[in-house]
């Protein structure tokens, strides 16, 4: 599938119709021309066969359970709506999820760590992550049109699978967000890039928490995303509702937020142990 072929075209038009993202588009459409290069054939001449062939051969290279699954879903949009074969997609697996546990910080961690970032932009923007659970690209994304202090929430405006949605937005984040506006006097974007007229890219905060998490001597591997774990297990330990804490975080299944009560300390810690409802003498054996 070259850059000018019909194909990609017409899979470029597929997926514009049904508004994937950008990202997502030039995810997709790298994966099946890697897929295409792999046989050195066009993909539309490829079967279930060959996609089986490249699924082991991406699985034997060792590829993370995600990108394997970025592959996936690219080929069964490729072949069930560019191709228009509608029974190939759900014979196409996704890999099966590592069942891992998310990192997080405790509170004093997460204030060790936002006081060790260098940069004022960075530090206001890893701080309104921790403070409201965005995603690093919905962080980087805000604008000071979406920042409604009458209400106090922040309006986040096509968050992941192209959906909005209202956080809140904490007083002592807004008497910061003020702080930060009176210093730094951004225009339109919250967080600008070196050019004005672009966001700040998610790129320049990883490389932020990568020198803070140096900085404050962490030994817990600190991203962003770590910020947004921490968030929705403090949010558990607090007594918020989970299908509240779905819907700040943007989950469209509750599943995907249920994972938080398995390292919510709180949580674990108040839950009784069968062994203490029997009644017994607790004693060493001899």
């Amino acid at each position: 599938m070259t850059d000018n072929s019909p194909l990609r075209q017409r899979m470029i038009d597929d997926m514009t119709i049904r508004n994937l993202s950008p990202a997502t588009q030039r995810s997709y459409l790298h994966a099946v021309q890697r897929f295409s290069r792999y046989f050195s054939r066009s993909p539309d001449r490829l079967n279930l066969e060959d996609v089986r062939a490249y699924q082991v051969h991406l699985a034997g290279r060792g590829m993370s359970w995600g990108s394997l699954n970025q592959a996936v879903c690219a080929l069964r949009f490729f072949y069930g709506t560019t191709l228009g074969q509608d029974k190939v997609p759900e014979r196409i697996p996704y890999a099966r999820q590592p069942q891992t546990l998310p990192v997080v910080l405790s509170q004093d961690e997460v204030v060790r760590f936002l006081e060790a970032v260098a940069s004022l932009k960075c530090r206001t923007a890893l701080t309104t992550a921790y403070a409201t659970g965005l995603r690093v690209s919905e962080v980087a994304a805000i604008k000071l049109g979406n920042i409604d202090s009458e209400r106090m929430v922040i309006r986040i405006v096509h968050g992941k699978g192209g959906k909005d949605r209202y956080v809140m937005l904490p007083e002592r984040l807004l008497m910061l967000l003020r702080r930060y506006w009176q210093i730094a006097q951004p225009r339109h974007w919250l967080f600008p890039g070196s050019n004005e007229e672009k966001s700040l890219h998610p790129t320049s905060l990883h490389a932020a928490c990568r020198s803070a998490r140096a900085a404050a001597g962490l030994d817990k591997l600190v991203t962003p995303h770590t910020l947004r774990h921490s968030f929705a297990t403090h949010l558990l330990e607090q007594g918020a509702d989970i299908r509240v804490i779905q819907a700040l975080l943007g989950h469209s299944n509750l599943s995907t937020t249920a994972r938080y009560t398995k390292v919510a300390v709180s949580t674990i810690q108040a839950t009784k142990s069968p062994l203490e409802r029997l009644n017994m003498e607790i004693m060493a054996p001899r």
